[in-house]
């Protein structure tokens, strides 16, 4: 299946990366490379995350990766990751519901 990447989901992708990089731009580099590994498996394993609790639909699940989710939706053909949010994060519903 393909992936595509929502421009949220890149933004926060890249604020992320630019954090980390504020005190370790190695292990910045690392997270993002281990980030997109991780999403590359959903292209063979689409149901390979869980279902995300906050809206309960079956094709929107997310991937823990360290303290943080990666949230996504299952279409027809495609898998779009829709946001990364911080476990400690409260999740806007709005987010992954458009």
């Amino acid at each position: 299946m393909k992936i595509v990447w929502s421009q949220l989901a890149i933004e926060r992708a890249s604020e992320i990366v630019e954090y980390i990089a504020l005190d370790n731009p190695t292990a910045a580099q690392n997270w993002v490379d281990e980030v997109f590994e991780k999403v590359k498996l959903l292209g063979t394993s689409p149901e390979m995350g869980r279902v995300v609790p906050e809206v309960k639909r079956n094709e929107i699940r997310e991937l823990l990766f360290v303290n943080y989710r990666i949230l996504y939706r299952i279409e027809y053909d495609s898998i779009s990751v829709l946001t990364i949010r911080h476990c400690k994060q409260i999740l806007p519903v709005s987010e992954v519901l458009t």
